[in-house]
């Protein structure tokens, strides 16, 4: 009997395609993907929802613009700055603490422009002298990292109400592994939604948000604009080295994901410049600092639409309902354990890219130098997030620097890999590169030194040329 082979679906790259209808169903679905996380900081921070979902959507429309285009990502709320908004405009009584919420926000706009000041090193040394420092050991290590340490988060949701969170799960995997046409894109939308209807009849929605939300407001106060202290810069200040870091980790999970080179082009100045000017915008008007979000990454892997059109449509979204508080509250009754069924299936998805860097790029896992790098990551990352102070802070003259677990790992990996001996790697303009950290892995191929495999086996979409010298 023949053995019948299965075929993974082709990624598709120009979602007009699919139509106008079907865009717009993307859109709401990467919406939703993004809306509880990034509703989350303001809530714990005092900052103002609306604010946050206007600042997420145009920040977001800004660093496409200046990524021209090209980066499929969604920026959301920073998780990374909120140690610094409880240092510096703590919650009082659990009420907003609006008469330093300003100073935190002035912080935060400032911490934006090392974002600026690193995107520029970037262009002068060159990308590929850069990338020496950041080869798949690391970003891979990095990638499998940031899943784990958020996986949490999203068992912590599904704890409230574990019927739910099941509900949701098993409808993403249906409609992921069996469901044909337009079900198969959007799965995650689905899940929601037939789980938000099981908590109706189950009555398990509270409702009393949207009853005290207005229908229509401005999501800009004049009260929260971003105002400065020397003191809150300088304890929010360190925070930006931390993130960037995470924002590094974070483009490299995309390329990996979508197959195309970011890191080369547009290149990682630019995305750098789209995240730290985002945030400044964003903490200008009184919203939080902005990141590159993973739930939105998880997205991509799922449903292997990889059109930056279709976030830019979730970005109008955000911007259409920071107008419409009421609308705002209805989407934030789905049940915490829905979102964090959802966010369980992503978070592990961005951990299976990591995964799936190491292998396509062949990271030699019997050298005692990827071992050592790899546990060093994962154990500092893992370890910190997990242990009673989530991090390390010290004292650098009358100023306090923290850093997360990730920042922590990244440090530790890149450190290591630049001082350990036996480094192989050779950036040659790709992301995926074949020749990575392996032992004799051009020995067969002696006139292809630089030799690259693409990151998906997909023969329906044409490659692209990336990471040519201008």
């Amino acid at each position: 009997m023949a053995k019948v082979q299965t075929v993974e679906t082709a990624p598709i790259r120009d979602a007009r395609t699919l139509g106008i209808p079907k865009m717009l169903l993307l859109g709401g679905q990467h919406l939703f993907a993004m809306f509880g996380a990034t509703v989350l900081v303001p809530l714990l921070t005092g900052l103002d929802v609306s604010t946050t979902l206007l600042m997420a959507g145009l920040g977001t429309l800004l660093f496409h613009f200046i990524t021209k285009g090209k980066v499929p990502a969604f920026l959301g709320s920073s998780f990374a700055y909120l140690g610094g908004y409880a240092i510096v405009a703590p919650m009082i009584n659990g009420q907003p603490n609006k008469e330093m919420l300003p100073y935190a926000c002035g912080g935060v706009l400032v911490s934006g422009i090392i974002y600026l000041l690193l995107a520029s090193l970037f262009k002068v040394f060159g990308i590929n002298r850069v990338m020496q420092f950041f080869p798949p050991v690391v970003t891979g290590s990095m990638i499998i990292a940031i899943g784990l340490t958020l996986a949490p988060s999203a068992i912590d949701n599904c704890n409230q109400d574990w019927l739910l969170a099941f509900i949701a799960i098993a409808l993403i995997i249906v409609c992921n592994i069996w469901g044909k046409g337009m079900v198969k894109i959007i799965p995650i939308m689905i899940g929601i939604i037939g789980s938000y209807i099981v908590a109706l009849c189950l009555g398990r929605i509270d409702f009393s948000a949207v009853s005290n939300s207005s229908i229509v407001a401005l999501p800009i106060h004049t009260s929260a604009i971003a105002k400065f202290d020397i003191s809150a810069i300088i304890t929010i200040l360190p925070i930006a080295l931390a993130t960037v870091m995470e924002h590094i980790g974070d483009i490299s999970a995309i390329s990996a994901t979508t197959g195309e080179n970011y890191i080369a082009d547009p290149g990682l100045h630019r995305t750098l410049i789209g995240d730290g000017l985002a945030t400044s915008f964003s903490a200008l008007f009184g919203g939080p600092a902005n990141t590159t979000y993973g739930e939105n990454t998880g997205v991509l892997v799922l449903t292997r639409i990889y059109d930056p059109k279709v976030i830019r449509i979730a970005a109008v979204f955000s911007v259409v309902l920071s107008f419409f508080p009421a609308v705002s509250a209805v989407i934030s009754t789905v049940p915490a354990a829905i979102i964090g069924g959802v966010s369980l299936i992503l978070y592990g998805m961005i951990s299976a890219i990591g995964i799936r860097n190491f292998v396509e790029n062949k990271v030699d896992l019997t050298k005692s130098r990827n071992v050592i790098i790899t546990a060093a990551i994962l154990g500092c990352a893992l370890g910190f997030k997990f242990s009673a102070a989530q991090g390390i802070s010290f004292a650098v003259g009358s100023t306090t620097i923290s850093l997360s677990g990730l920042a922590i790992a990244a440090i530790v990996g890149i450190l290591l890999n630049a001082i350990l001996p036996g480094k192989d790697f050779v950036f040659n303009g790709n992301i995926n590169n074949a020749a990575t950290d392996t032992k004799d892995s051009t020995a067969d191929k002696p006139s292809q030194p630089n030799a690259v495999k693409p990151a998906t086996t997909n023969t329906n979409t044409k490659s692209k040329s990336k990471g040519k010298k201008k």
